[in-house]
């Protein structure tokens, strides 16, 4: 721990929440890691609102680390959670897969066709591979392997014993969640729809109240079926003998719980639990967790009277989405997830998002055009901190995007505009010979010798492409002229073409071409080529623009006719300009 305590000068939203978080564990824990922590479900895809759960913890972490604090960053996986239901557009799950619902997600079998041993490993396999990517540095904790070992029982003898307690508080709540919920069906449709599509499942899962025989906390997995559709029918706290019964299969069974790891504690239950055995000081939770009797409201209560701990700093965070989409839900397959992010966009453009918005601040990410827009503000904002004109906030979050407490991300050497990248893959196919030569001939001053130079933003905006564009979206380069158009020119717009021809070999670059097409409607308007724009001539602009697209793509808009021009060459648009 440094020996003087830094207190930070930057006004970011990570730096302040650092500076609460070592505070606080200063107070509770003094000489201690601090700790952070995370909690994740394979049940499904886990999608990029789920990554907020982790990128909030991880930003404070990393900013922590950076002032030389030691720093734990928890990454739990409820691997034991039950199976829920069978998620829509899963390659390789069909409707069978239903008869293990009620199973640890650990006990259920992965996808057809998948290498992993379960459900649980299937899907938390993609997530582990883009958390490497981003950078995010933290200690995985298998639920699975804590239950099954028997590293809870302590607590979960303790819960046991004081069920009455815990049933009490949960009582407090269950009128306030029922209210919540009448006011939930109040609300329009669409609305009403989203918030429940996009809510964890935590809020809203069972909370152990039982039958006949009392509260309690504690749901065993059946012995035969490995359900938890199974009720306590008896518990001695003397002796920790635990009789239950299973409404699927029938069969019953009594247990000694100081010895038996076959079942979990309630939602509820579970996770202030923990948070008083890893003694968090840190751990954020979405939005539907402010509700009466959410999980996180239920659990300061609980983590404070039954297991004598402290409730973590929790900010609430707001839903994530994606252009063109309504809010994710991981219980529903096809859902984009952070790996279907990273083969569209580099590592430290995702991690920008997520760090210059506040967590209660809700954004989007983009799957469409919107993407090359984006990259076109954070090309700027790389040349804002190059030249340092840079904001201090703006600058924090793109410190934090770029590099972590352990080094930088890996960048692209030489960072084209991605929408240039994008548009020259589109017209070229991927081609690389054609791709080098038109990137080449950008800035023929500085032509590229390799395409790993633009790698791996090139891949990526490969993969857009090929993936996220509308194959009728798609660039199609003309292989004749059009000579039906051509021949109903007026004098002025074949005038117009033959000052573009003519001007071609002395522009042939990407800010020549530029000036030039921009520039031809100006002569034609008798102005001067650097001549200010007007409204008249933005018209003129247009209507010139529109016309080299249908001679040259048939269509009456493409990529940004520069590039298009460098892509197609020089000799091809002469032939389909009608030269």
């Amino acid at each position: 721990m440094p020996t003087v305590a830094q207190s930070s000068t930057e006004t970011d939203w990570v730096s302040r929440f650092a500076d609460d978080v070592i505070a606080e564990s200063e107070r509770r824990a003094p000489g201690k890691p601090v700790v952070v922590a995370s909690g994740l479900s394979p049940s499904g895809p886990i999608h990029l609102g789920n990554l907020r759960e982790v990128m909030t913890p991880h930003l404070v972490a990393d900013e922590i680390r950076r002032r030389g604090y030691e720093v734990r960053h928890l990454i739990s996986w409820d691997d034991y959670d039950r199976y829920r239901k069978v998620p829509e557009g899963v390659p390789g799950v069909d409707k069978t897969w239903a008869e293990h619902i009620g199973k640890p997600l650990t006990a259920v079998p992965a996808p057809e066709g998948s290498p992993y041993a379960n459900w649980a490993e299937h899907f938390k396999a993609a997530m582990v591979e883009s958390l490497a990517e981003l950078g995010v540095e933290y200690d995985p904790i298998s639920q699975t392997e804590q239950y099954m070992s028997g590293v809870y029982r302590e607590q979960i003898l303790h819960a046991m014993k004081h069920r009455g307690v815990i049933d009490g508080i949960l009582d407090q709540y269950r009128t306030k969640a029922k209210a919540q919920a009448k006011k939930q069906q109040q609300k329009p449709a669409d609305e009403a729809e989203l918030e429940a599509a996009e809510g964890s499942g935590a809020a809203s899962e069972d909370d152990g109240s039982g039958g006949s025989a009392g509260y309690f906390p504690y749901k065993p997995y059946c012995g035969n079926c490995e359900k938890d559709l199974t009720t306590v029918t008896e518990y001695i706290d003397a002796t920790t003998e635990l009789t239950y019964s299973c409404t699927a299969c029938g069969f019953s069974e009594t247990v000694r719980l100081s010895e038996f790891n076959r079942g979990k504690l309630v939602w509820k239950v579970d996770w202030p639990m923990r948070w008083a055995y890893e003694g968090v000081i840190f751990e954020p939770s979405g939005v539907d967790h402010s509700s009466p009797g959410s999980s996180f409201v239920v659990g300061g209560q609980i983590v404070r009277e039954v297991f004598d701990g402290v409730q973590p700093i929790g900010p609430m965070y707001a839903f994530v989405g994606i252009s063109g989409m309504a809010k994710m839900s991981s219980s529903r397959g096809g859902v984009p997830t952070p790996a279907d992010a990273l083969k569209i966009m580099e590592a430290p453009l995702l991690r920008w998002l997520y760090a210059r918005r506040k967590p209660n601040q809700s954004f989007k990410i983009a799957f469409d055009q919107e993407i090359q827009r984006l990259y076109d503000e954070w090309d700027k904002l790389e040349s804002k901190v190059e030249d340092g004109s840079v904001l201090p906030a703006d600058a924090a979050a793109y410190s934090r995007a770029v590099r972590t407490a352990a080094g930088e991300l890996p960048r692209t050497p030489r960072p084209l505009p991605y929408r240039t990248l994008a548009s020259v893959v589109d017209i070229t196919a991927g081609h690389d010979e054609q791709t080098v030569r038109i990137l080449s001939e950008l800035d023929p001053s500085k032509p590229l010798s390799s395409l790993d130079e633009v790698r791996p933003r090139l891949d990526r905006a490969e993969n857009w492409i090929t993936t996220q564009v509308p194959a009728d979206a798609r660039t199609i380069v003309r292989s004749e002229p059009d000579t039906e158009l051509l021949g109903s020119l007026d004098e002025e717009a074949r005038t117009s073409l033959r000052l573009l021809l003519e001007g071609l070999d002395a522009h042939w670059s990407l800010d020549g071409l530029t000036t030039l097409v921009y520039g031809v409607p100006k002569v034609m308007a008798g102005l001067e080529p650097d001549a200010k724009p007007t409204p008249e001539l933005k018209v003129a602009q247009r209507s010139f623009f529109a016309l080299l697209y249908r001679l040259l793509v048939s269509r009456e808009t493409g990529p940004r006719l520069p590039t298009l021009l460098l892509a197609v060459g020089a000799d091809r648009v002469r032939k389909l300009l009608g030269a």
